[in-house]
């Protein structure tokens, strides 16, 4: 592909949101030692994309501008680097693109071995939606919550809040697998879906019971995997069990402090913010949870290329159902 050149979307500096994004054309890139070119199929977008572009995650993101935004991805192998065995040519794939390079929302994308899995026929190009969304969920509930994706974790009270979103339905999904009581909070527009995916009880957020996150049965939670944003420690703090933990996917510094002074006070409810550590065998496990139908993706909508704003503003939005899916 030496000299050829591919579309692709960017943006020369931090904020503008949507209006900000930049169409240009680029030389396709050569995979380098245990690294894939792939032709894209379909990338996902979250919301850590365009708090990037807003300049929340300096100084240590972007590092250089322009940049490429987006890290989940689907596509074909077209070339293999050296080094690799195990892909071929041909093969379909699903991918987490590396955070600090990004690239996503291309024709073309050079993607890193460690964090990519084959994608077997039965699975669509939209399990772009799995690795960063699915892979926090999946780290939230087994690895952090402790719930076992066996079905043995009968009697485990969990509260995922802003269920319908993209970590949300994942996290829904997952502790179910693990037989867990779930309550659930999301719109009035999605309590159905919600409860399709597996939830015992649902609330919508709106609500007084909602706002309180009081459970309809009376239960104490377990465990809270918080996955909205404006939800104070003091509104979780009375419905938690003795041994409640609050799981935090998008942990600020003021949750990081909170974290430690409950650690050094003895607290028996705890706050723990979550950051992702991406897995290649846990982004396998995810996929064949797909293909097995045992794990959906729900799709918020669907944008060609050339339309990626439309993407990038649903995303901001803050209200997406699900993933917000680009197809290349």
């Amino acid at each position: 592909m030496e000299g050829k050149s591919m579309k692709a979307v960017q943006y020369s500096r931090c904020g503008g949101g949507a209006d900000a994004l930049q169409h240009v054309e680029i030389p396709i890139a050569t995979p380098k030692k245990d690294e894939l070119l792939v032709k894209l199929e379909a990338a996902s977008l979250n919301p850590v994309d365009w708090k990037m572009q807003n300049g929340m995650l300096r100084p240590l993101l972007p590092l250089k501008l322009p940049f490429f935004p987006v890290t989940d991805v689907t596509g074909e192998v077209i070339h293999v680097g050296p080094g690799v065995k195990d892909f071929k040519p041909g093969d379909k794939v699903v991918s987490m693109l590396n955070f600090w390079k990004g690239g996503g929302l291309a024709e073309y994308a050079v993607v890193p071995l460690k964090t990519t899995v084959k994608r077997p026929p039965e699975v669509l190009p939209e399990a772009a939606g799995l690795p960063v969304a699915g892979l926090t969920a999946l780290q939230a509930v087994r690895d952090v919550a402790g719930i076992k994706l066996d079905g043995s974790s009968k009697g485990v009270n969990l509260l995922i809040t802003a269920a319908s979103g993209g970590v949300g339905h994942f996290a829904v999904q997952l502790a179910k697998l693990g037989n867990a009581h779930v309550t659930a909070t999301c719109g009035a527009r999605n309590i159905e879906l919600v409860k399709k995916l597996g939830a015992d009880e649902v609330l919508d957020y709106k609500t007084p019971e909602g706002a309180t996150l009081t459970s309809p049965s009376g239960r104490k939670y377990d465990v809270v995997i918080h996955c909205a944003s404006n939800i104070t420690w003091s509104t979780f703090e009375p419905n938690l069990s003795t041994f409640g933990k609050v799981i935090d996917i998008t942990p600020t510094f003021k949750s990081f402090l909170a974290s430690v002074t409950k650690k050094i006070t003895f607290s028996k409810k705890q706050l723990v913010p979550l950051l992702l550590i991406p897995r290649c065998e846990n982004l396998a496990l995810l996929v064949d949870l797909v293909k097995e139908q045992k794990l959906k993706i729900v799709v918020d909508s669907m944008y060609p290329l050339a339309k990626a704003e439309g993407a990038w503003a649903k995303i901001m939005d803050g209200h997406a159902t699900g993933k917000v899916i680009v197809n290349i």
